[in-house]
């Protein structure tokens, strides 16, 4: 009971964001398949966080500290807050992807990788301020012995992610926990028509992704990295300017309309 006490006290941000997580996905998917949600991405994260501080693989090879043992809960040698981090991380993806994509027909394994792809997005501001760990209040929690060219990052964490991100949502689409009609989702099968426009669905989940991304830019500009908030800012300044430029083209919606006719 400590222990879960020190988890939920030791960081309690990543507690907001697992929070909002779960009522953007009720409101989205429903408790159930929000549940399921969780239930496949977070063994799925920790698996592969297990491998990586062992052979390196999928992010490369990276160790914890270990400095907050008798804080909080561990499962092996990774700490249970991480695995639940790519719970919300993985969904918000999702939500911007699928607003992105809407009035489009969507091949399943299509919509998972580009959901993994901004899943990636994200950690390519959240690893290098979280490597810093010892300027601001996460702590020195963990390390990669080898350094990386990315602000001490190895480029293979960043391809991990995706592939990490492209796992979970598209092990989600085919594990039956998403059986909407064609019409209000269409992922029972491997080719979906994706609602048209940034429907309300969306809305809290696509929030939850900025509420990420901006709290780790303000954490960066506070432990005075300008460099890395530049670039993270102009990266996803553009990102997103592409993102609603493909969600508005023309040719998507009427694509759709001729589907249904």
């Amino acid at each position: 009971m400590d222990l879960l006490i020190g988890t939920l006290t030791l960081r309690p941000y990543v507690f907001g964001f697992v929070a909002a997580f779960l009522v953007a996905g009720a409101l989205d998917l429903g408790a159930r398949r929000t549940l399921l949600f969780a239930a496949w991405v977070g063994p799925l994260a920790w698996l592969a966080e297990f491998a990586s501080t062992r052979i390196g693989i999928p992010f490369g090879l990276y160790h914890y500290t270990g400095t907050t043992h008798g804080q909080e809960l561990f499962l092996a040698d990774v700490p249970l807050i991480d695995c639940l981090s790519f719970t919300f991380l993985a969904y918000a993806s999702l939500c911007l992807a699928r607003a992105a994509l809407s009035g489009r027909r969507v091949p399943a394994p299509v919509l998972a990788l580009f959901a993994g792809v901004l899943m990636m997005l994200l950690d390519v501001v959240m690893d290098p301020v979280a490597v810093r760990g010892d300027r601001w209040f996460l702590g020195r929690i963990f390390y990669y012995p080898d350094g990386g060219i990315y602000f001490g990052v190895p480029l293979s964490n960043f391809a991990g992610w995706i592939i990490v991100g492209t796992l979970g949502v598209g092990g989600f689409f085919y594990s039956g926990g998403w059986r909407e009609p064609t019409r209000a989702f269409g992922l029972s099968a491997p080719s979906s028509a994706l609602p048209d426009g940034f429907g309300a669905r969306y809305w809290p989940g696509i929030a939850l992704y900025y509420a990420v991304f901006g709290f780790n830019l303000a954490v960066t500009g506070w432990i005075g990295e300008w460099v890395l908030v530049m670039l993270g800012a102009s990266m996803h300044g553009a990102t997103a300017a592409v993102l609603w430029t493909l969600s508005q083209r023309p040719a998507g919606r009427l694509g759709l309309e001729k589907q249904q006719a």
